[in-house]
């Protein structure tokens, strides 16, 4: 694939996923934008990963390291305990007729 139609994908997939972070507060989509954007690598994609310089190296695993913290942040906030038992209190309203 053309290195400038990469470089575009990966630029628009990157501020896809900023948009659903911080302006629709939705970080699971969010991680899918930013994951996706990985699959266009914005430099040579023919050049070898042990020939790249080190600032590309750098910049990939910067993004990866972001798209983790992001994940964590998004599972640490995330209030599961609470929905699980809201979903089983639920169950047992129903079945009792409440």
């Amino acid at each position: 694939m053309n290195p400038k139609i990469n470089r575009a994908l990966y630029g628009g997939f990157v501020f896809l996923g900023l948009y659903y972070l911080l302006v629709q507060r939705d970080p699971g989509t969010a991680i899918a934008q930013i994951g996706i954007a990985l699959v266009f690598d914005p430099f040579d994609p023919n050049q070898p990963w042990g020939q790249r310089p080190r600032w590309q190296k750098i910049w990939l695993y910067t993004h990866l390291a972001v798209m983790a913290l992001i994940v964590g942040m998004w599972m640490g906030t995330n209030d599961a305990a609470d929905a699980a038992h809201d979903a089983r209190q639920g169950f047992w309203d129903g079945w009792n007729g409440k």
